[in-house]
């Protein structure tokens, strides 16, 4: 899974071409890990319509913070440079797919 920094954000997600999923993760979060093979899962099956990546949290505070997340794993959909969908917590994929259906 791709990693974003608070460095490269900017470019990565704000001015991707393609919605991107960012989960916000953390190394101590066993849910964040849970979620790892499902993460790749859907970025092998969606990948021409979302780009999925990750942003450590305890690494990158200052995307963190700017995006006020304090839970992890938390999910937030950009699309042109902006959040347009936030989650909160571990899922399933299909579970997943379902409530992105409407950013896709």
């Amino acid at each position: 899974m791709p990693e974003v920094t608070d460095e490269d954000f900017g470019a990565e997600v704000l001015g991707a071409d393609l919605p991107v999923l960012v989960e916000f993760t953390a190394d101590w979060c066993p849910p964040c890990r849970q979620m790892a093979p499902v993460l790749r899962a859907l970025a092998a099956e969606e990948g021409e319509r979302l780009r999925v990546v990750q942003l450590n949290v305890d690494r990158n505070p200052e995307t963190t913070n700017h995006y006020k997340v304090l839970s992890m794993p938390t999910f937030m959909v950009f699309r042109g440079g902006e959040p347009v969908k936030a989650m909160v917590g571990a899922r399933p994929k299909r579970r997943l797919l379902e409530e992105l259906s409407d950013v896709l």
